[in-house]
């Protein structure tokens, strides 16, 4: 234990680059690795992971706003056009007026959409429980906390 907080000490004073110590190093590889894992399950879809999501999300939510979506998405208005522009050129989603707000855009999974989308939300269910079986429920809970306690201090 103390070689480790000696390395990580190290690390943090700048003497020397270890990817192993640095935290940005095994995020980036773990969320690389994640979309890789996510991109095969969704693969047999002809869908990207974000397609996927975005089909997920709708999936549990039909006929929400673009504004809505962006909100439960984390994505940026630009992002979202895009992936939704290829979604409805594909046939999945719809955009439509808002029936009470003129100004609100509303998206709507096409009958297509709807089997995507439910397809979508069980593959990433599925890679869900693949991508962390090995660990103990209690270590995904934990790691769900303490990457959501990094979120939450980033986003104040």
């Amino acid at each position: 234990m103390l070689a480790w907080k000696y390395m990580a000490c190290q690390f943090i004073v700048g003497k020397h680059m270890n990817g192993k110590l640095c935290i940005f190093f095994n995020l980036s590889k773990a969320n690389q690795m994640a979309i890789r894992f996510l991109g095969q399950k969704v693969a047999k879809l002809h869908i990207t992971p974000i397609q996927a999501m975005i089909l997920g999300f709708l999936h549990d939510e039909d006929r929400i706003t673009s504004s809505a979506l962006g909100k439960k998405t984390e994505l940026d208005s630009a992002t979202l056009t895009g992936i939704l522009d290829r979604l409805e050129v594909a046939g999945l989603v719809q955009r439509q007026v808002h029936p009470r707000d003129r100004r609100s855009i509303q998206i709507h999974l096409t009958e297509q959409g709807k089997e995507m989308g439910a397809g979508a939300a069980q593959a990433i269910a599925q890679a869900n429980r693949e991508f962390l079986a090995s660990l103990s429920a209690e270590e995904q809970n934990t790691l769900m906390m303490l990457i959501g306690k990094l979120r939450d201090q980033l986003q104040e």
